[in-house]
């Protein structure tokens, strides 16, 4: 193998920073498991309610499952963030159908939801503190590193986050028409359709930013070196003392 057939340190670093962004993501975003999650209690919903109109069938089978899930992940001391976002997403939806009646009033509070976090998204991005900076430092062990001492990286979450804010906009431009003109059965199938293919992409421009940017700053490692650094510190005071002590000691016992 020549020189030039050998991977490069740079080239090893940026693959581990790949690596270690695609990780994150997986983490945050709940990987294939929380997307199965998210789409699931509205499939279920839609499905029933196209075969039979029922819809208090429909919402109390959709809970059900939420809530199934819930108790899987307890089941299984997995973590159930995302299974109890899915819960009182569902929750909601169940409460605004019954109440009024309509069910297409099940998608209304998710659809308000992406249009809230459309908005989050674009108004963080343009004050300088992008939301998914803010959701992504702690995964990253790095906080707010990035706002003050990773510009580069502030930059990439700033990109993110319009993307995130652009993408889940489009996605709320075509679901609220549809919420006014289109039936339960056709807005809750574009719904179910629409769940996935924009999150991928957001996910995936997501990690092309962040795998050009510079790696982030791990806040949390520093901290433990700066304590274990006072800690080296004070010992060596300590021994500084003893020692002087001793010094002092053995003088005075001279004849």
């Amino acid at each position: 193998m020549t020189s030039l057939d050998k991977p490069t340190t740079e080239d090893t670093s940026a693959d581990d920073a790949k690596a270690v962004t695609e990780a994150a993501l997986f983490e945050a975003f709940g990987g294939v498991r929380g997307m199965v999650e998210t789409v699931l209690p509205g499939l279920l919903f839609v499905s029933i309610y196209t075969i039979n109109k029922d819809l208090h069938m429909s919402a109390i089978a959709a809970l059900a499952v939420s809530l199934v899930m819930v108790v899987v992940r307890l089941a299984m001391k997995d973590t159930v963030k995302h299974a109890f976002s899915g819960v009182f997403g569902v929750g909601f939806g169940v409460v605004f159908a019954m109440m009024t009646g309509n069910a297409k009033d099940f998608y209304l509070p998710g659809m308000l939801y992406t249009l809230g976090l459309a908005l989050a998204y674009i108004v963080t991005a343009m004050a300088g503190v992008p939301l998914i900076g803010l959701m992504l430092g702690p995964v990253f062990r790095e906080n707010l590193s990035w706002r003050t001492r990773n510009p580069g990286r502030k930059k990439a979450y700033t990109k993110a986050s319009w993307a995130w804010g652009l993408i889940l906009l489009g996605k709320s431009a075509i679901l609220f028409p549809l919420y006014w003109w289109a039936d339960t059965t056709q807005l809750g199938w574009v719904l179910v359709a629409l769940k996935i293919p924009p999150f991928l992409l957001a996910v995936y421009l997501t990690w092309v930013f962040l795998a050009k940017a510079p790696p982030p700053i791990d806040v949390f490692a520093e901290m433990e070196a700066e304590e274990r650094a006072e800690e080296e510190r004070k010992a060596a005071r300590e021994a500084e003392t003893e020692n002087g002590g001793a010094t002092t000691t053995g003088r005075h016992r001279r004849p």
